[in-house]
């Protein structure tokens, strides 16, 4: 009873601590910036905020419209955010010096992660390289292991139906993704295991909803909110479960034979304890760091995918050419690395499916860490959260002609207009193009991801003929703060192809 009692004094405290915050004018030195989407006045900012929840896209494009060049301010749940808008600003946004303005300590505030995924995760980032590097190197060689992968999981999900058969779409397309990545995470018999990839899928959610509530409390009780109201320390142990026999053994064979053995495996999780050091080396922060490279892996992929299947099913015109490609291209090259990178319109279908529905209203979010101003003079005071708004740079009209129409050939056709090259390809970002942000901070695990949804979107399209329950309908996402989700519920249509 003690306990409860505790709890929901608990849980009572954020609620006293946002309505007293509430009236002490927030971020006084933002007030040169014009405010979009509700009140300027910062004891009346609240009710921007609520508006932001469910209507973000349309508060920064409101922005954009009216400021373009320029900044703008829009208050969310977290306090005000600052967004930078025309490409000198963005450029110069991507090129702050870290200990000016930090995506780092941005992604820490954000998913709170010193309480979410411990100190340990926050300042130490040793998993970046090697999914940048590392994983990026190893795709030639490990690719026939990624493409099995996908042809077993899709076997499994969807079979080979000879009539119409209705598919939850995104519990099926997390199941593929999750077995996927973890074939070449930690490989078989693991990746295969329901209870691990399921583990997968709900420790990402566990991380941003526990970010969610322990951002509701002050720093003070921060570290009380994580140990009662967060299930994470719970799924790391299930995570021991699975991984601590597998890490134990491969140390054993490191204790009898050095740093390389016959049949070393070639997997993240070997680059991983192949480059931790002193505490890293641990049984729980080996754990912990697969269990962190997996929210990556799995929430932005299956989101990714989930978007582009849903356009190819509302869509079905489009199979016929993206089927003729990769069967043209595995005829010469086989289903390799190789053949990924010559699918110029399977490769264009995802980057466009990217830009017309993208992940999120903003990205390149940084934290200014000291004062900073822009070369036209706009001063931003230190603690303030500054964004470029992707969605919105993504329907501008001066830059995608007709980009409210999806054109999944937009970018192989640019390709064969300009040349081949590298700027429109799907991996490419620029400051026109930021789902993956740009610069030293872009997304370190992009081209992993781009050579797993092409070979996924590439089975599909010589696998399976779809199509969506109500033809050519789309099913509605929704705008959850900055998030674009995708329907949860909708289900597509499979069958074995027929032509």
């Amino acid at each position: 009873m003690s306990g409860s009692v505790a709890t929901y004094a608990l849980l009572a405290l954020p609620v006293l601590y946002v309505l007293v915050t509430l009236f002490v004018p927030p971020q006084r030195n933002l007030r040169h910036i014009p405010t979009v989407g509700g009140p300027s006045n910062p004891f009346l900012a609240w009710i921007g905020a609520l508006r932001y929840v469910s209507h973000s896209a349309e508060i920064l494009r409101e922005g954009y419209a009216k400021y373009k060049g320029g900044v703008f301010k829009h208050a969310e749940p977290g306090g005000w955010c600052v967004v930078v808008t025309g490409s000198r600003k963005i450029e110069e946004l991507h090129r702050a010096a870290d200990d000016e303005l930090s995506f780092i300590a941005a992604t820490n505030e954000t998913l709170q992660v010193p309480y979410t995924l411990g100190p340990n995760v926050a300042s130490n980032l040793y998993h970046v390289p090697i999914v940048r590097s590392q994983l990026t190197r190893a795709l030639p060689v490990l690719f026939p292991e990624l493409r099995d992968e996908i042809v077993c999981a899709f076997g499994d999900a969807v079979g080979m139906p000879e009539e119409w058969k209705a598919v939850p779409a995104m519990e099926v397309v997390m199941d593929v993704v999750a077995r996927t990545s973890n074939r070449l995470f930690v490989g078989l018999p693991l990746c295969r295991n329901a209870d691990y990839c399921e583990l997968n899928k709900q420790f990402t959610i566990d991380v941003f909803t526990g970010a969610a509530i322990i951002n509701l409390f002050p720093s003070v009780l921060k570290p009380i909110a994580r140990r009662l109201l967060t299930k994470v320390p719970q799924r790391i142990a299930r995570g021991m479960k699975h991984l601590q026999p597998m890490i134990e053994e491969r140390f054993h064979l490191i204790e009898a034979h050095g740093n390389d053995w016959p049949d070393k495996p070639n997997d993240l999780l070997q680059w991983l304890m192949d480059a931790a050091q002193g505490e890293e080396r641990t049984m729980r922060a080996l754990v912990l760091r697969v269990l962190t490279v997996n929210i990556a892996a799995i929430h932005t992929s299956s989101l990714t995918f989930i978007n582009a299947l849903y356009l190819l099913a509302a869509y079905p015109q489009y199979i016929a050419p993206l089927r003729a490609e990769v069967e043209a291209v595995v005829e010469s090259e086989g289903w390799t690395k190789a053949a990924m990178n010559k699918m110029r319109k399977v490769d264009s279908f995802l980057k466009e499916s990217n830009r017309y529905t993208g992940l999120g209203a903003k990205s390149m979010t940084r934290l200014a860490l000291k004062d900073f101003t822009f070369s036209d003079g706009t001063f931003i005071p230190a603690g303030t959260t500054i964004s470029a708004p992707a969605h919105a740079v993504h329907f501008d009209e001066d830059i995608w002609p007709n980009a409210d129409v999806f054109d999944p050939f937009r970018f192989s056709s640019l390709r064969e207009e300009e040349g081949e090259g590298a700027k429109h390809q799907m991996v490419s970002t620029s400051l026109d193009y930021i789902p993956f942000g740009h610069g030293r901070h872009a997304c370190p695990g992009r081209f992993f991801a781009a050579n797993e949804l092409k070979a996924m979107l590439a089975h599909v399209a010589v696998t399976y003929d779809v199509k969506m329950e109500k033809d050519g309908v789309l099913p509605p996402s929704m705008w959850f703060g900055t998030a674009l989700v995708p329907n949860r519920k909708a289900q597509v249509l499979f069958r074995k192809r027929k032509a």
